[in-house]
């Protein structure tokens, strides 16, 4: 890559992590301009807008992003993320299963199909997912929490521990 392309990627992410999000966005923008397959800079600003609320403007940027590396698990799960985000949650469950046939113990995607199993009514299915995640990472949280709040939702007991 070229070594001015990453000089300004590493200057976005640093304003990334300052919260500077607007800044980042426009160097992202500019080397969108200047290379526009560039999968860092697709998917990092597709996680900006995603989490400035804009998930539909994400999914184009994730769509183009998966053109150039269609088993990119990270852009899978982001396009899961961003799928979920507007209520889509059948179709975010068919990525988070694109990222599991690729990785099946990812966690991440074991718990968030999890769930959007329970945001589509199925709870038991829902529980299945998360009882997996935890055993995958037992100290992933979103898949603890998640679980026992599927249970209380079932009217079953809690399996967490407390001291």
């Amino acid at each position: 890559m070229d070594t001015s392309l990453d000089k300004m990627l590493s200057v976005a992410s640093q304003h990334c992590e300052n919260g500077d999000l607007s800044k980042a966005l426009k160097i992202y923008d500019k080397i969108l301009e200047i290379d526009p397959d560039n999968i860092i800079a697709l998917v990092d600003k597709g996680v900006i807008l995603q989490n400035k609320g804009k998930p539909e403007h994400a999914l184009k940027l994730y769509n183009d992003a998966l053109k150039i590396t269609p088993q990119n698990i990270d852009i899978l799960l982001n396009k899961g993320f961003a799928l979920h985000a507007i209520e889509k949650y059948s179709d975010a469950i068919q990525y988070y299963d694109m990222v599991l046939k690729l990785d099946s113990k990812c966690a991440v995607a074991l718990t968030c199909k999890g769930i959007a199993m329970g945001e589509l009514g199925k709870l038991a299915d829902a529980l299945s997912y998360f009882e997996k995640a935890i055993s995958m990472d037992k100290e992933y949280d979103l898949a603890t929490i998640s679980r026992d709040k599927a249970l209380e939702l079932l009217g079953l007991p809690s399996q967490t521990k407390t001291p």
